[in-house]
């Protein structure tokens, strides 16, 4: 479906990192993810106020239902519409759906059911919205500058979730729940002005790509097939899953039951999970600054044995320091893992298949990847941490295999710089 929105010039001389398009997109996507992490400490907060612990869970755990449910019907949404709409429909619905959460706690304590209800309608946005999110950067920069925007969109994302929790903390201590859910839904509607003012490019779909859309069903499947034909994209998609089954518990469920373990406390808990994020947020910076790296297939999959190597022996690790050093190798592993999988997805998909492959990256990383939290957490239970971590770094390190095991990945190259372009 056409918009009327303004449409780039198909040659874009500056690089993405001074492009005033890209950085109205990069701004809006960072507090809209600061945003997410105000509102789910004020959901928390707001769940514990209302049940018990176990209901705390249950009212966090819901919002993922929907999402990974509905993430690849959203997916097919952003194909059929114009992406730009969607995100910005989507955008508008989180913001007035948390401006009016905030307005009902303000009047009266929430009950356990209504913040199911919340929880499970935000999620059912969020399937619309970060599809929409995936299927931008094409159709705002040039396809040499996808991997600086890649590198640009994870340090956002390690902003969002270093500035998110504060901010909630202190709206919270402000004002209680009411405050804190005020303040994601003014966050949501500080970025809708910068989401309109975003320009987009007309891009042409690749030689054999769908002529005319089918019923959403068939978009769908459509969809999956091209993922799974795709050369390229399919092992980048199965490494990027096996990646998240193997380490997004270790790394989160892991670390606390590690630290518990050890005895290393709170401070030793948050030494290491700082450690982390700063080696995730210097690769995606290098990235975003370099916006180039050679042998990109040989290098993703290069750094993502590491990280699974380093994954592996934090169990091992006797000192909260050594531990601290190994999740920092991790984290920038992860990093140089997470963007240059990301840009190359990017420039090898089709744009009307993008949206669509977007939506089953996320659904592996919010749908699959969370159901290792409870595995995790009872071999570790069982058995003691040092195990359990070797044998998900071990399984994460699969994904690696899976990529060196096919020939497009290991010859994939993100596209040069053009010449004549000013870094």
């Amino acid at each position: 479906m056409a918009s009327p929105q303004l449409v780039l010039p198909e040659a874009v001389a500056a690089p993405a990192h001074r492009d005033r398009n890209v950085l109205r997109w990069l701004t809006a996507y960072t507090i809209s993810l600061i945003g997410d992490g105000v509102y789910f400490i004020a959901l928390g907060w707001s769940a514990q106020q209302a049940a018990g612990p176990a209901e705390v869970g249950l009212v966090m755990a819901s919002g993922a239902v929907p999402r990974a449910l509905l993430m690849l019907g959203g997916g097919v949404v952003a194909a059929r519409f114009d992406p730009r709409r969607v995100l910005l429909g989507s955008a508008a619905l989180r913001c007035l759906l948390i401006l009016a959460v905030a307005a009902g706690v303000a009047l009266a304590s929430p009950a356990l059911w209504a913040l199911v209800a919340v929880a499970l309608a935000f999620g059912a946005v969020d399937a619309l919205f970060v599809p929409a999110v995936g299927a931008l950067p094409p159709r705002i920069t040039a396809q040499e500058q996808l991997a600086r925007v890649a590198g640009m969109r994870a340090l956002a994302m390690r902003v969002g979730q270093i500035a998110g929790p504060p901010t909630g903390g202190l709206a919270m201590a402000f004002g209680g729940p009411a405050a804190a859910f005020a303040a994601a839904g003014a966050l949501f509607a500080l970025s809708l002005p910068l989401l309109l003012k975003i320009r987009l490019r007309s891009l042409e779909p690749a030689a054999g790509g769908p002529a005319e859309p089918g019923t959403a069903r068939q978009d769908l499947l459509d969809g999956l097939r091209y993922l799974r034909r795709h050369r390229l994209i399919g092992p980048l998609v199965a490494a990027g899953a096996v990646c998240e089954l193997g380490l997004t518990g270790t790394l989160n469920i892991g670390m606390v039951l590690l630290n518990a373990e050890r005895g290393w406390g709170p401070s030793g808990y948050g030494w290491i999970i700082s450690c982390f994020g700063a080696g995730a947020a210097a690769s995606a910076a290098l990235l975003a600054v370099a916006g180039w790296l050679p042998r990109a297939g040989l290098t993703m999959a290069g750094t993502l044995l590491v990280g699974c190597a380093g994954a592996a022996t934090i169990g091992l690790a006797p000192t909260v320091w050594l531990a601290a050093a190994l999740a920092a190798t991790v984290g920038l592993c992860a990093g140089v893992f997470g963007s240059l999988n990301n840009a190359l997805i990017q420039t090898a998909a089709d744009p009307s298949y993008l949206g669509r492959v977007t939506s089953v990256v996320m659904v592996t990383m919010v749908g699959v990847a969370p159901l290792s939290y409870p595995l995790v957490g009872a071999a570790i239970g069982a058995w003691g941490a040092a195990p359990v971590f070797a044998g998900c770094g071990a399984f994460a390190g699969l994904g690696a295999l899976v990529a060196l095991s096919s020939d497009a990945v290991r010859r994939a190259e993100l596209p040069r710089q053009r010449p004549g372009t000013v870094a």
